[in-house]
């Protein structure tokens, strides 16, 4: 070691012990320094990054953690990883003493046991690592997880939420430690901590095929090392490279920037554990190779990551320096395969038959096999004539014939109830209603966002859009092709304004029960469509990236922002409706999107 670097930790060690709560043993932890104390400027305090956490500069915040090498025994982790972890809180914040409520409600006292604590079923007990934690320290470990999961009880599998809670304790005290880790796991607008299998096998798969495009001679490299066992298996244990075998030093680094950025930071690490890895493994000559080749790239990975021959620094330079690997790319990359799983889980968990009959509708044996699956409603087909002429076209009653069967109470939706959700399958297209409806979006798990929006709904057809207003009026529409119709271009290269058929509808179900088709179906049903239907009633869809619209002419039937959070209705010429809530303006709680699984 150099005499400058030597000088530097034994400058810094007296100060070890007092930089760590009382649960951390630090005899065992090592301080890096990535460079002779004076070539740098000096490190940020919390005092100079508060600022710009107040002032919501995220992108500003984002480069100062990324430059700022603090070491493993800097103060400012003890402020500055509760303030990040802050930032994601979803709701209200937990009023002091909420934690120790839940401590004594779960356990009776908040003296820690003597006995050791039945973790939630969700945790993987071959990674509940605690680094350097104490006896004591693991015990307020499993306290804390134990209590997450008591209030999270959709947490289904989360191997990664023990470790993550470890590290924080290592920089925080109990009580701060849960607030962070409620924060993180309810958060929003980005991901942190996968919470269940699903989305854990989605995040290996993602990394696996950014890898492809944005590590691609490691990625390679990595394939012909895995020989028989396939490199999934590889993948499949990416996260930890990162929480189980990097040293703590860099593990706390690489929290640093993911307390702040989220899951992405995990995905860029993993790729630059992977070119350090091609990089000192492709001599044969070299010990990693014939580490692969002896006892399997597997192994060979994770030994390179517990010796890593890189600093932190070197580390997150080489992460962050990995060119046009966009969120955006990520984001699409993780939705489209959680959506193909998603597909997947349907089919093979219901036994749906994927063939079809000649007119395109779900086999008889598909159905037979959808009522043997699920909790059904038997929904009528059709309204007769009479029955239409009785009630308006504005109020269809039940169909009058038996269609068949489908799964309402598969939806969990936030804003209709089962009777409101048989109401509207009843308004359904009849073959749309034999399909497995799946939520694409919804603003309570997905956030705010009309980029996040198209990312996950545009390739679906059709397409069901529920809406919940602040006032708790609930209205939507059935839109009957896909919202990537938006980028189509006519023969003259020109984007079209509008897409649609006449098969798409409004509806309304508070305070006003009501279906709105599109004002063609009555002409046709008149024989009159050329005298009624003007392109003003031909109006159905439009959208780009500040705004979408369902209805024209004369007015938009819905008309939502950029930030899917205001909107307006008007009666439009498409639909001939009336505005769907009285004011005309309305403010969203919340949008659920619901597409068709094989429609």
């Amino acid at each position: 070691m150099p005499s400058a670097m030597l000088s530097a930790v034994l400058e810094e060690e007296p100060d070890l012990y007092e930089a760590f709560p009382p649960h951390v043993d630090p005899t065992g932890i090592t301080i890096l320094t990535d460079s002779p104390p004076g070539k740098k400027a000096p490190l940020k305090t919390y005092e100079e990054v508060q600022p710009l956490l107040q002032q919501g500069r995220k992108r500003d915040l984002k480069i100062l953690i990324r430059e700022n090498s603090w070491p493993i025994n800097s103060a400012v982790r003890a402020s500055l990883w509760p303030a990040l972890c802050k930032q994601h809180q979803h709701g209200k914040s937990m009023l002091d003493g909420f934690y120790w409520d839940m401590v004594t409600q779960v356990f009776g006292t908040v003296e820690l046991p003597d006995k050791p604590i039945m973790l939630p079923p969700f945790v993987e007990a071959t990674h509940c690592l605690g680094y350097h934690l104490t006896r004591k320290g693991r015990a307020v470990a499993d306290r804390v997880v134990s209590v997450l999961g008591y209030a999270c009880p959709d947490i289904t599998y989360s191997p990664s939420l023990y470790p993550i809670t470890a590290a924080l304790l290592h920089f925080m005290p109990e009580e701060e430690c849960y607030h962070c880790m409620a924060s993180l796991v309810a958060s929003k607008e980005k991901m942190f901590i996968t919470q269940t299998k699903l989305l854990n096998e989605v995040t290996w798969k993602t990394v696996m095929q950014i890898a492809k495009k944005h590590a691609k001679s490691a990625a390679q490299h990595l394939s012909r090392l895995s020989g028989a066992i396939g490199p999934e298996r590889i993948y499949a244990d990416w996260q930890w490279w990162i929480l189980a075998a990097l040293p703590f030093p860099h593990l706390v680094r690489v929290l640093d920037c993911f307390f702040h950025e989220g899951i992405k930071v995990f995905y860029r690490v993993a790729l630059a554990i992977l070119i350090l890895f091609h990089k000192h493994s492709t001599n044969q000559n070299s010990e990693w190779y014939a580490e692969a080749t002896k006892n399997g790239v597997d192994h060979a990975v994770d030994k390179f990551c517990r010796n890593m021959p890189a600093s932190p620094t070197k580390l997150l330079r080489t992460a962050f320096s990995i060119r046009a690997l966009s969120s955006q790319y990520i984001s699409r990359v993780f939705i489209k395969t959680e959506m193909t799983l998603k597909s997947k889980q349907v089919i093979t968990g219901s036994r749906l038959v994927r063939s079809r009959s000649s007119d395109n509708l779900p086999t008889s044996q598909s159905q037979v096999n959808i009522q043997m699956m699920s909790h059904t409603l038997t929904i009528r087909e059709r309204m007769s004539e009479e029955t239409c002429k009785q009630m308006g076209s504005h109020s269809p009653g039940p169909r009058a014939l038996s269609m068949g069967v489908y799964p309402i109470q598969a939806i969990k939706s936030q804003i209709l109830d089962q009777s409101d959700l048989f109401t509207l399958w009843s308004w359904l297209p009849v073959r749309i209603t034999m399909y497995q409806p799946v939520l694409l979006y919804t603003t309570e798990e997905h956030g705010c966002s009309l980029t996040t929006f198209y990312v996950r709904v545009e390739h679906h057809e059709p397409t069901l859009l529920m809406i919940k207003t602040c006032n708790n009026e609930v209205f939507g529409a059935y839109c009957s092709t896909r919202w990537f119709e938006r980028n189509q271009k006519d023969e003259r290269g020109n984007r079209q304004a509008y897409f649609g058929t006449g098969e798409t509808f409004l509806f309304s179900l508070y305070p006003e029960r009501a279906k709105y088709p599109w004002v063609g179906c009555s002409a046709n049903a008149d024989g009159k469509a050329e005298e009624r239907v003007a392109h003003g009633s031909e109006l159905f869809m439009a959208a780009d990236s500040k705004m979408i619209t369902i209805g024209g002419g004369d007015g938009q039937a819905i008309w939502m922002d950029e930030n899917i959070r205001f909107g307006k209705t008007d009666r439009c010429s498409t639909f001939n409706n009336p505005p769907l809530c009285p004011s005309g303006d309305f403010e969203i709680r919340v949008l659920e999107v619901y597409g068709f699984s094989g429609a």
